[in-house]
């Protein structure tokens, strides 16, 4: 699954738009790597988001193309 819908539907970013603008300005790293939007998420991965000064770190632990917004935060543990 491509990382901009990864963190559409895992809702950490709101929007896919908004995500993938995010990763064209270097501010989604994979495992310590700034990502394009097109890179393929796998289970395990940690996920570095930098808004502003804060850098919140999630290691993804499910994929699913839908989820409910009750069961979104199951697939990522924070760091």
């Amino acid at each position: 699954m491509r990382i901009d819908k990864y963190l559409k539907v895992s809702r950490l970013i709101k929007r896919r738009s908004v995500a993938n603008e995010a990763c064209d300005s270097g501010r989604i790293s994979v495992n310590g790597r700034p990502v394009k939007a097109s890179y393929d998420v796998k289970i395990g991965d940690v996920i570095e988001i930098t808004l502003g000064e804060r850098v919140n770190s999630y290691e993804v632990t499910a994929l699913a193309e839908h989820v409910l917004k009750g069961d979104a935060a199951s697939l990522y543990k924070p760091l």
